[in-house]
């Protein structure tokens, strides 16, 4: 009889049972587990991301149908009584190293990003909140009403992985948790309006990280020089700027958009790259507002 493999096992083959065994020795309260395990509760949340369930008696019910089938997953079957209690009382920092380590394998297998020819790593950054029950989330508060959190990255630009997560409330301003990243010199970060800090502007610059933004409509600019040089299509000017206060010479690109017709205003601290490439920088953000589109059309919170 020939042999086939389901799509749950395949995916589980990515984690190696004995590494995934040592995590949930390491991260497990309270009394051992007779019948049900970590392994157990994992393979039954993964089934629920995959195939959406909507609640937990929904993704007991779903496994009830492959009852024989689970043997083979190392899973023996559970109740919904079962798996609720597991998910309310067992510490969540399993499912977090796990996660880190699964990313770190696939950063050193994501391919190197060709359309800079930059020295630095480039990284996109943004923030975008997830909508939360707050009767289930009270921590989670955003309004009187409404609960929400508010989900932090910073994605590499190769491979367009996750280089930096975090996870607050809604009403976390994302200039907060930006201040505390350590990016490594010479890389350059590319994030939108809502990051505008002249301070961390400063702070970058000292630490030897470019950025690259859009500048505010109301923002404090002394106009400086125009920059020497060839423009590049769709590059309208290129000048220096004083930003505020700031004693540092900053940079700004008015960029005329062919296929919108909107023209766009650039501010950075890259004073030795085309205009051209600055423009690319920021529409590559465009790829991080793609990741967070994936993560609330496929992953169910």
């Amino acid at each position: 009889m020939a042999h086939c493999s389901t799509v749950l096992s395949q995916i589980v083959r990515i984690f190696p049972r004995h590494e995934f065994q040592h995590l949930a020795n390491k991260h497990h309260v309270g009394q051992k587990f007779r019948s049900f395990s970590r392994w157990s509760q994992f393979v039954a949340m993964l089934t629920a991301q995959m195939s959406a369930r909507s609640s937990l008696r929904d993704v007991v019910d779903t496994l009830d149908v492959q009852s024989g089938k689970l043997y083979h997953l190392g899973v023996k079957k559970f109740s919904r009584a079962t798996l609720a209690r597991c998910n309310e009382k067992q510490p969540h920092t399993l499912y977090e190293e796990l996660f880190k380590r699964l990313l770190g394998r696939c950063q050193g297998m994501a391919p190197h990003n060709k359309k800079f020819k930059l020295n630095g790593k480039v990284y996109l950054l943004d923030a975008s909140l997830v909508e939360l029950t707050l009767s289930l989330f009270p921590w989670a508060k955003y309004q009187k009403t409404k609960g929400a959190a508010k989900l932090h990255i910073g994605l590499d630009a190769d491979g367009y992985l996750p280089a930096f997560v975090d996870f607050t409330k809604g009403n976390e301003h994302e200039i907060n948790r930006a201040r505390e990243l350590e990016l490594p010199k010479g890389s350059y970060v590319v994030f939108d309006r809502g990051y505008t800090d002249y301070r961390w502007y400063q702070e970058l610059t000292e630490d030897g990280v470019f950025f690259v933004s859009r500048l505010k409509s109301n923002a404090n600019v002394t106009p400086g020089r125009k920059r020497r040089g060839r423009k590049s299509p769709g590059v309208i000017e290129d000048r220096e700027i004083k930003l505020g206060k700031l004693p540092e010479t900053f940079r700004l690109v008015t960029y005329l958009d062919e296929e919108t017709d909107i023209t766009y205003q650039f501010v950075t601290n890259a004073l030795d790259i085309p205009a051209k490439t600055v423009a690319a920088l920021y529409k590559e953000r465009w790829q991080i507002e793609l990741f967070f589109k994936w993560i609330k059309q496929n992953l169910r919170v």
